[in-house]
């Protein structure tokens, strides 16, 4: 295994109490920076407070939760930013948006100032997974108006690195660049990088003995998932690696060399907190819970304890990278709002898709959901990588999930090459009735 590479050493290893008084630190800064932000004026009168009250990061608790509904409703009511913006507009060259998978858009603004704080946060993604100033990174994405793609590329550029935007390109034209350009590193999404290297495989590309040896992840759970990462290391002939982030908080976790399956939360850059999502709890260290940000460098549009709706099991033990930050052991384990309830079983589709994963002969699956007396039921679409060997398919799939969950599914033969194939977020699952 490669030495463990920092971006700022001396952050990264701090003890944990000097590690919070950096934080509390930041967080005073920040607060003071932020006094005219009209949204965050409103949220502190509210809580019958003022900023300057919040001294540490366990005073954070007397201001109330912000969640992503809640910023949309601001910008509907105050079109097109809501008042969301501490700083006049000239002072925002950056504009992105979210992908809208989970509802309208959310925009969002980046001063040069808070840019700087995105690329240092890449900087932590790119060092933990091992990325030098000699390596090529080529990002596998259409760069739209989504942050991830351009935060990936600048950050890049930030450690010195060469970057190779892969907009514009199809998945065959992305796979030549990669090998005539000797590409180190591929970033994208998981489901991208397996469809990659099926379209590798048609094409009698093989990507084991190609350039590539680091691939770092985002935008889905599944990167820190032993079967999901299994799949794609056997393809690749590469090291995988996971990250986390969102458009409205910065890019929040990344992976080490030395713990396969979790990622660090970036604790010089964010506060973070795990809540019980009903009750607004938080909870025990381990126990698991809806993970709650603080970002403290992005004062020109910035978020105070917000809701990811991710569901992780965090740590602040040792590990074995030398890195004191805490960790989410298993990566984002799902979304708070998307548990499946099969016959009595609680599902999330983090968990479906490692089972999948697992499974031979599986090139891609859809899942059609429909709701019965409050509990749904599960057909599975799946395209088997070879014709004539789907029975045996179903077999194991049905078997698998009798012995994982100790449920039943339905499964069904999708034709080669009928299901879609995902750049960005996976869209795997469909509602195809609502029964009550």
């Amino acid at each position: 295994m490669a030495d463990e590479l920092f971006y700022n050493r001396a952050l990264e290893t701090l003890d944990r109490g000097s590690l919070k008084l950096h934080q509390d630190a930041r967080l005073r800064q920040l607060l003071g920076e932020i006094a005219g932000n009209q949204f965050y004026a409103a949220k502190f009168r509210e809580a019958g407070i003022s900023a300057q009250e919040i001294k540490t990061t366990d005073d954070l608790c007397a201001l109330s939760f912000t969640s992503k509904s809640e910023l949309v409703e601001e910008q509907l009511a105050h079109p097109p930013f809501g008042r969301l913006a501490t700083y006049p507009l000239s002072r925002y060259p950056y504009f992105h948006q979210t992908s809208g998978t989970t509802g309208r858009p959310l925009k969002w603004l980046d001063t040069r100032e808070s840019w700087d704080c995105w690329t240092r946060c890449w900087g932590y993604v790119y060092r933990g997974a091992g990325v030098a100033e000699d390596d090529t990174v080529f990002c596998a994405f259409s760069f739209g108006p989504y942050m991830s793609h351009w935060a990936a590329i600048s950050g890049a550029w930030h450690i010195g690195a060469t970057a190779i935007s892969g907009g514009g390109m199809n998945s065959e034209q992305r796979l030549r660049m990669i090998l005539d350009n000797q590409c180190t590193v591929l970033a994208c999404t998981p489901t991208y990088a397996l469809h990659l290297a099926e379209a590798a495989r048609a094409l009698g590309i093989d990507l084991r003995s190609g350039p590539v040896r680091v691939s770092i992840h985002a935008g889905e759970p599944g990167a820190s998932l032993a079967n999901v990462r299994r799949s794609i290391e056997g393809a690749w002939g590469s090291t995988c690696f996971d990250h986390a982030g969102a458009t409205e908080a910065g890019a929040w976790a990344f992976a080490c060399q030395r713990a396969p399956g979790a990622m660090h939360l970036n604790e010089a850059e964010f506060i973070f907190e795990v809540i019980d999502s009903r009750t607004g709890e938080q909870m025990e260290e381990g126990r698991r819970g809806e993970l709650v940000i603080t970002n403290l460098d992005r004062a020109g549009m910035p978020v105070l304890r917000y809701r990811t709706g991710d569901l992780v099991e965090m740590t602040s033990a040792a590990c074995g990278c030398g890195r004191t930050f805490a960790r989410i052991n298993g990566g984002v384990l799902g979304r708070a709002d998307d548990m499946l309830i099969v016959r009595g079983v609680n599902l999330y589709p983090a968990a479906i898709d490692d089972l999948m994963h697992s499974l031979p002969h599986i090139a891609e699956y859809e899942v059609n959901i429909t709701r019965v007396a409050g509990m749904d039921d599960l057909l599975f679409r799946i395209e088997a990588v070879e014709t004539g060997n789907f029975a045996e398919v179903a077999q194991l799939a049905k078997a698998a999930f009798r012995r994982e969950f100790n449920i039943r599914v339905s499964i069904e033969e999708a034709a080669p090459g009928s299901l879609p194939r995902y750049e960005f977020k996976a869209r795997r699952y469909k509602r195809t009735t609502l029964e009550t």
